[in-house]
């Protein structure tokens, strides 16, 4: 499909670039705009109770600066404000931020809501694109330095009348992306000077936001390193991102606009915000996090956050969202769930092959550390593997499949996922253990097995077995060199079943006086196939010869 509507933006002619080769090592600051830029584009805005809910997690999560409103705007935004500050809900080291455009009467309404703050910052903005200014608003670029010049003095003389307040000064040339960079640097000069205070300490904001993603995310970046490196007293300006999602790729704008000498970013919580949303901070931050960097943010209760947000605003959290989502950290995959499953019982040695204390395939990051549990890491349906399906018994039951009976269990799972057409909860999958091979049905029954040590040689085992074959009760004794030898002898010959015994595997289910033994009893049959029986008693030999009986169940069920 091509089209003369669009065209390339052009790109940077930067030769010396440096952003592309450097790494990033130190968080931002972070803002949250999720009551401003996030509520505004609720289908239902938040109320002002969900409003001071949301609020108070964003400042538990570690929000520094937090923009609350658009004061000037509406009465129920000045309303929070003014909540928000005479009811001391504010902590001590919380900025909270209030939008205005660059206007005396809406400039003078925010400082009214800002009355008795200890910490705001007043984030003034203006249009700088030629689209705006010429398209929307009929300015040109000498009338938007002049409203911009006029709008900063403003803030300065009236932020300089509440001497008990730190009042900061954050200022945003709109659709900075669309803005001539000449002009932007320009405009921001003049903004800096009219300022007039800025210090290495209490930093004039400038936010160079990404208002409608335009462009490429290295654009924005080599724009930001354009910006940062021909703008005076860089010390005193703390350069801000604000990145929205229209091309789907906000989190790689923000990320390499940071290597390219940003500071600060706004973002909402899982990108809400107009359109197609903002920066997903959630993302960013978890991205951080993942490289080992100390973000200031607290995601340790995610599934807390995810229902906190969707609950106050409505909005579901994709199942897929990075970090966050349901199936985050969720394989169904055969292969991936196999992967996972050995990466996790080997974790011990990944730090000596690899030099780090988390390495597991599929798995970037530790989902524990976002308080996200292991059992729900795999999830069944008819492509889930062996392997998979095995970790679930073990996370969710502690039931331990040896590797050699995991295809027949893995088949029956499979022969009952496709029969329902759905994934199956790790209950459904136990069900099918227990019902398939714990205690199978057929014509079997166990109704006693009485092994005794031999007079002379304790290791040769006499046994007497009884079992019930369709309800009627059958007897046999037999010898053998061990409990399940004789066992096994015997039943052959009530059965009529030709099998022997080799090895097996037996674990134990819980401790002290109310352990369960569980055996895995592998019977080998005449033509070399080998079907496992699962058996549970108190005492290991009694667990071993039920999961025998279990397997002559199976086999029955099997020739029907």
């Amino acid at each position: 499909m091509k089209t003369p509507k669009y065209k390339v933006p052009e790109s940077f002619d930067m030769p010396d670039r440096q952003w592309p080769s450097r790494t990033l090592t130190d968080s931002p600051v972070w803002c949250s705009v999720d009551l401003r830029d996030g509520n505004q584009a609720l289908p239902d805005p938040m109320t002002p109770d969900q409003k001071r809910e949301y609020f108070k997690m964003l400042c538990d999560i570690g929000f520094k600066h937090i923009e609350v409103g658009f004061p000037s705007a509406s009465q129920d935004d000045f309303d929070f404000f003014r909540g928000l500050i005479e009811e001391d809900r504010v902590p001590e080291d919380v900025f909270i931020m209030g939008l205005t455009q660059c206007r005396s009467h809406l400039i003078e309404r925010t400082f009214e809501a800002f009355k008795g703050v200890k910490q705001g910052i007043v984030h003034a903005y203006i249009a700088t694109s030629d689209l705006h200014m010429k398209q929307v608003f009929g300015m040109d670029r000498q009338d938007t330095i002049e409203t911009a010049v006029a709008a900063t003095r403003q803030i300065r003389e009236l932020a300089d009348a509440m001497p008990e307040s730190d009042i900061r000064y954050e200022f945003s040339p709109e659709e900075f992306t669309d803005t001539d960079p000449e002009f932007c640097l320009e405009l921001c000069k003049a903004v800096y000077d009219a300022w007039g205070k800025a210090t290495p300490e209490k930093p004039l904001i400038l936010n160079l936001p990404a208002t409608v993603e335009r462009r490429p995310p290295n654009h924005y970046a080599d724009m930001i390193e354009w910006f940062c490196s021909r703008f005076p007293n860089r010390d005193r300006v703390q350069i801000s991102l604000h990145s929205h999602n229209d091309q789907g790729m906000a989190v790689a704008a923000t990320e390499l606009a940071l290597m390219a000498g940003a500071d600060r970013v706004e973002g909402t919580l899982f990108g809400h915000g107009e359109r197609t949303g903002n920066v997903d901070l959630v993302t960013v931050v978890g991205n951080l996090f993942s490289r080992g960097i100390e973000t200031g943010l607290d995601f340790s209760n995610m599934e807390k956050v995810v229902e906190s947000v969707e609950r106050l605003t409505g909005m579901p959290v994709y199942y897929r969202q990075p970090y966050a989502g349901e199936y985050a950290f969720t394989a169904f995959s055969g292969s991936h769930q196999d992967a996972i499953n050995k990466g996790m019982h080997r974790l011990d040695k990944a730090s000596e092959i690899f030099g780090m204390r988390w390495k597991v395939p599929y798995l970037h990051i530790d989902p524990a550390d976002l308080g996200r549990s292991f059992e729900r890491l795999i999830r069944i349906n008819s492509q889930s593997g062996k392997g998979g399906i095995a970790w679930v018994l073990e996370q969710e039951y502690g039931v331990h499949i040896p590797k050699a009976m995991q295809p027949e269990l893995r088949e029956e799972v499979q022969r009952y996922s496709e029969e329902v057409s759905r994934e199956l909860s790790s209950e459904e999958v136990y069900k099918i253990f227990e019902e398939k091979f714990l205690r199978p049905e057929g014509p079997y029954e166990l109704a006693g097995y009485w092994p005794r040590p031999d007079d002379n040689d304790p290791t040769f085992i006499h046994g007497e077995v009884k079992i019930l074959v369709n309800g009627e009760a059958k007897t046999s004794v037999a010898d053998g060199n061990g409990p399940i030898s004789a066992f096994v002898n015997a039943v052959r010959e009530l059965a009529g079943i030709e099998f022997g015994v080799d090895d097996y595997h037996e674990q134990a289910i819980g401790k002290g006086a109310d352990a369960q033994a569980l055996a895995y009893v592998p019977l080998k049959l005449k033509d070399n196939g080998v079907i496992f029986g699962v058996g549970s008693d108190s005492n290991i030999d009694q667990a071993a010869v039920r999961a025998i009986i279990a397997g002559l169940n199976r086999i029955e069920g099997q020739q029907k």
